[in-house]
């Protein structure tokens, strides 16, 4: 029996020939990532350990980004922390405010992941990575500890189901509504602790920062990784990076599947998650009475350079609502610099914009954009779950980049062909 891309990569980290789902393995990780707030909890218990040194910190990344610039005391301690761990422990792969960025784009962007590649990180949307056709999957801080102590991630194999996208994409559609469209369809907890491998003639044609998005959303269906098979594409994206050229690796075709799910997008509309789960999809066509207090547009989902020129090519020339408060957030320092130089910064001004520094920020309700009681929000992000923005009697929709920022100029939920 063949196997699938991500049972070869893990097979590949364990020293075996083959492995099968629910089968226990020890695998050997090439990166383990940490932020300003997974990595604190990490370093206590690090330090229970026992053990003075990480086993190897080169292949140790320390980014500020949750709660950055510091908001309060509270989050200047943990990066501090963070910060102090490791200077004292050598790694190298450490980065600062004015230098980082939201950790699940600094890593593609600075080549830090290849195809093949095993990645965990103390954050679940460390599944993003797999759009570079590696293994990526989120963990807790102690499981983090631990794999700094020995290199190595304890875990199970998981069964894979796979996803086949037929059809050409309608104009207004993008990577952020098939995730949308699938979680959709197969429920928060529909694809738990699996694999969900995305692949058809469709996905071909995806660009790498669409495959970011879906990857970076699997997590949404409950996966425990999402991946792509990698192919040109990713070649280009990672060209001039200073990566690794790492296992370009295909499924088998007798590779075995728990199931099969397909979707043809010939017909797709924007879709919008509603809240308070990434769920409850609809349509972007029946939410038109939706009036909004906000809109983000930025995070490890969608603030690519590409989702900061598509925001643009709405906004050019309109006004944001008067009651609408429009917040953009570049990912990383290198992706404001490239809008800023672009011009998309006057544009976003010109909009009525607030355009912030590199951070996670209102994603989690950490800060810049924190919503009230009763107030509603349109945004990029990958969660809309109660409180998730703000107080917990405020209401998020999830959208893409277009739908958001043509959602600014009315108000209200809108298409951007209407903008």
């Amino acid at each position: 029996m063949g196997m699938t891309i991500t049972e070869k990569i893990i097979a590949a980290h364990c020293g075996a020939q083959s492995v099968c789902p629910g089968q226990y393995v020890l695998a050997e990780c090439d990166l383990m990532m940490g932020h300003d707030v997974t990595a604190p909890p990490a370093i206590k218990v690090f330090e229970q350990i026992g053990r003075p040194r990480v086993s190897d910190p080169d292949r140790l990344v320390l980014v500020n980004d949750h709660f950055v610039p510091n908001r309060d005391v509270a989050s200047a301690e943990q990066a501090k922390a963070m910060r102090e761990f490791a200077a004292a422990q050598g790694v190298k792969k450490y980065f600062e405010v004015g230098r980082s960025g939201v950790c699940h784009v600094l890593l593609p962007e600075k080549g830090l992941v290849a195809p093949g590649d095993l990645v965990i990180g103390a954050d679940s949307h460390t599944c993003t990575y797999g759009a570079l056709g590696a293994f990526s999957t989120g963990v807790g801080s102690t499981d983090l500890a631990a794999a700094w102590a020995t290199g190595k991630m304890w875990m199970k194999v998981p069964p894979t189901i796979r996803f086949e996208y037929s059809g050409k994409m309608p104009e207004w559609v993008y990577g952020k509504d098939l995730i949308l469209e699938t979680i959709g369809r197969i429920g928060v907890e529909g694809a738990r602790y699996k694999a969900m491998e995305f692949c058809g003639e469709t996905v071909k044609h995806l660009t790498i920062y669409d495959r970011f998005t879906m990857a970076n959303m699997a997590i949404e269906a409950g996966g425990k990784n999402g991946i792509f098979e990698p192919d040109e594409k990713v070649r280009e994206f990672l060209a001039g990076r200073g990566g690794r050229e790492g296992a370009y690796l295909a499924s088998d075709p007798d590779a075995d599947y728990e199931s099969t799910v397909r979707v043809d997008v010939s017909a797709q509309q924007p879709v919008v998650a509603c809240p308070s789960l990434p769920e409850n999809t609809r349509p972007v066509s029946e939410l038109s009475d939706i009036e909004i207090d906000q809109v983000v547009i930025g995070s490890c989902t969608n603030g690519w350079l590409d989702d900061l020129r598509l925001a643009a090519r709405v906004l050019k020339g309109k006004k944001a609502a008067p009651r609408v408060r429009l917040i953009i957030i570049p990912a990383t320092q290198d992706i404001w610099k490239a809008a800023m130089k672009e011009g998309l910064f006057d544009i976003f001004a010109d909009a009525g914009a607030a355009v912030s520094t590199p951070t996670c920020g209102p994603c989690l309700g950490g800060h810049m954009g924190i919503l009230a009681a009763g107030e509603v929000a349109v945004s990029t992000t990958n969660r809309n779950f109660v409180g998730r923005m703000g107080h917990p009697k405020s209401q998020v929709y999830l959208a893409n980049p277009a739908v958001a920022a043509a959602s600014a100029i009315a108000g209200r939920i809108a298409h951007p062909a209407n903008a």
